[in-house]
Formats: structure tokens, C-alpha cells, sequence
């Protein structure tokens, strides 16, 4: 986890493939390098985690620093809307920010996406429901959809 002037910036998996990637991209965007320490935004945002995995939390309430381009924070932001236990697919997500011809586009901006689970990439599906494409893994994916259904139902 990563935060910058009191904003969560990076809650990724740390043994994903574009992880370097993504440190570059957070690092070149902010113009600054990756010091290991504590603060209260990463506390918090540990705090809130551990209440989603308890079952006890379904959106969560952190300053959020979207460290991307135009087009992957415009996605990023289409994905925060996915509501909790639903899911959503590429295309949607692509028509969502009025670009629908812009699947695979899209595809790469939430495989871009520094803030897993805050940032619901695990929400988005292929077009026939299909689990694709997910940093964590796709069992990870499965799970985290598997917890939002049974989650306070």
C-alpha cells in the first residue's frame, strides 16, 4: 500500500506481473519515490479492508489519488460506480465513459488499476459473464465476487 499527501495511491497486489509498471507509473506521476513507512491513510485503509473481508463493510471511505492518465482516471472512476455485488462488463464499462469502441482500451486501464478492491476492477466481467483478466489471479477474482454475493444477504 501506498498513500501521498494524506491519499491512498497504491493498494495492488504485491506479486503481479505489471507491478514494476505500476510503481514507475505512480512514481513518474507524483514525482516522487516509494519511501516504506506508515500513516494514518494506511491504517485506515487497513482498518476498512479488514471489515470488508469480516463482512462488515460494503463501500469504502478513503481519500482516494488516482495516479494515471485522463482515460485510465476516466475508468477508474467509472469503475468506483459498479455498485457492491454486481458486476459489470468491459463494454459497459466502455460505454460508461461514452466510448464503446473502446473495449480493450478499457481492458488495459483496469488492468492498470494501483487500488485493488477499493477500486472494484474484480466487478468487471467478459461479455458472456466470463472471469478474465484480474492482477490478484483469477481465483482471487472468483472469490471477491463470491464474498460480495453472500455479503449481507
Amino acid at each position: 500500500m501506498g498513500s501521498f499527501k494524506g491519499q491512498l495511491c497504491l493498494c495492488d497486489w504485491r506479486y503481479r506481473a505489471k507491478r514494476t509498471q505500476i510503481d514507475t507509473r505512480i512514481k513518474s506521476f507524483l514525482k516522487a519515490d516509494i519511501v516504506n513507512q506508515d500513516d494514518a491513510i494506511l491504517q485506515e485503509t487497513r482498518r476498512q479492508l479488514i471489515e470488508y473481508f469480516e463482512h462488515k463493510r460494503k463501500v469504502f471511505e478513503l481519500p482516494i489519488l488516482l495516479a494515471g492518465s485522463e482515460y485510465q482516471q476516466q475508468v477508474w472512476n467509472a469503475l468506483l460506480k459498479v455498485p457492491f455485488g454486481k458486476t459489470s462488463t468491459y463494454l459497459e464499462l466502455a460505454k460508461a465513459i461514452e466510448n464503446e469502441k473502446s473495449m480493450r482500451a478499457v481492458g488495459a486501464a483496469n488492468g492498470a488499476n494501483a487500488i485493488a478492491i477499493i477500486i472494484p476492477c474484480h466487478r468487471i466481467l467478459g461479455k458472456n459473464g466470463d472471469l478474465i483478466g484480474y492482477a490478484g489471479g483469477l481465483t482471487v477474482k472468483a472469490k471477491l465476487l463470491e464474498l460480495e454475493n453472500d455479503l449481507f444477504n
